[in-house]
């Protein structure tokens, strides 16, 4: 729950809890771009929660290109954790360097208790996964990033994306994947597979292995559900951006309509009332413990003078 009001659930849990839920899967994971969306993912009923390289960035004004740190990405993770306590799976993109920067990378997110990374196989400065012109790196490459996480930072889950589809086939992207299993990846990610045939090939020429379907809107992928994806055998549902694509299209809303009709009457309806936001971020709770740590602070002189009063 909010940082501060009760005690914060160790990483190794949280990755365990997830491990558990992708066991029972299929999990829906949705995306949370900051820590008020991993809040209502969690009062919505979402068990975990994803961070976005692409929502993370444009939530700072950037185009996912590999324009940020480890450190900054890890930051915001901090934040969904602290404020959401639910497991939550970080898009570290390509790892934010080379081997030593993954090690690195990997530890940073387990000081912010982060249960799992996605890492990807695609070159610096890396791509949105459904654009072309992407570049990958050698299969030797990830598979040495693959270790370095699971060697320096075990209790991590592993998610491995692979972008080979859209660069040198369906055959090589399953023979990628296939190394990154035996390297240590938790699960593997096909990026951009564009039909039903194409997760299902997956699917049977990965028997037993966790899969992730990206089902990102505006992409390559059609739109398919969580049950369809579901019926063919994948254990995690992602929805990375949509937190992000919602929310910029309402605050696009607001600013148009306070520009022309210099009010916000009419849009009372669309916002999150006041109750509603004290209720999110539990506000009395803070007020209660502000209180409590208030009265039973003073020092000892300070009490003696409010006796003398």
């Amino acid at each position: 729950m909010a940082w501060l009001l009760q005690k914060e659930t160790p990483q190794p849990e949280l990755a365990e809890r997830f491990r558990q839920l992708v066991r029972k899967g299929p999990v829906v994971l949705p995306g949370a771009h900051d820590a008020m969306a991993a809040l209502l993912a969690r009062r919505a009923g979402f068990e975990a929660v994803y961070l976005s390289g692409a929502a993370y960035t444009a939530s700072r004004g950037l185009p996912d290109l590999g324009l940020v740190t480890s450190q900054e990405v890890a930051d915001r993770a901090r934040d969904i954790v602290r404020a959401a306590d639910l497991p939550l799976i970080v898009d570290i993109d390509t790892g934010f360097g080379g081997v030593l920067n993954v090690a690195r990378t990997g530890r940073e997110m387990v000081e912010a208790r982060v249960a799992g990374v996605q890492i990807e196989d695609q070159e610096m400065p890396k791509k949105c996964g459904h654009l072309s012109g992407k570049s990958l790196v050698t299969a030797d490459e990830m598979v040495q990033k693959i270790r370095a996480l699971k060697e320096t930072a075990p209790s991590l889950y592993v998610i491995a994306r692979t972008d080979a589809h859209g660069v040198e086939g369906l055959e090589a992207a399953i023979a990628r994947a296939r190394r990154y299993v035996e390297a240590g990846a938790d699960a593997i990610f096909p990026e951009a597979l564009t039909t039903e045939e194409e997760f299902r090939a997956v699917r049977e020429a990965l028997p037993g292995v966790p899969l992730l379907a990206n089902l990102t809107e505006f992409g390559k992928t059609p739109y398919y559900s969580a049950a369809d994806l579901a019926a063919w055998g994948y254990d995690i549902i992602l929805f990375p951006v949509s937190s992000l694509r919602v929310a910029a299209r309402a605050v696009e809303r607001l600013y148009r309509h306070l520009r022309q009709a210099g009010s916000t009457r009419e849009l009372l309806g669309e916002m999150q009332d006041r109750a509603g936001l004290y209720e999110t971020i539990r506000y009395f709770g803070y007020e209660e413990l502000d209180k409590t740590i208030a009265r039973s602070s003073l020092p000892p002189l300070a009490r003696q003078r409010e006796g003398d009063a």
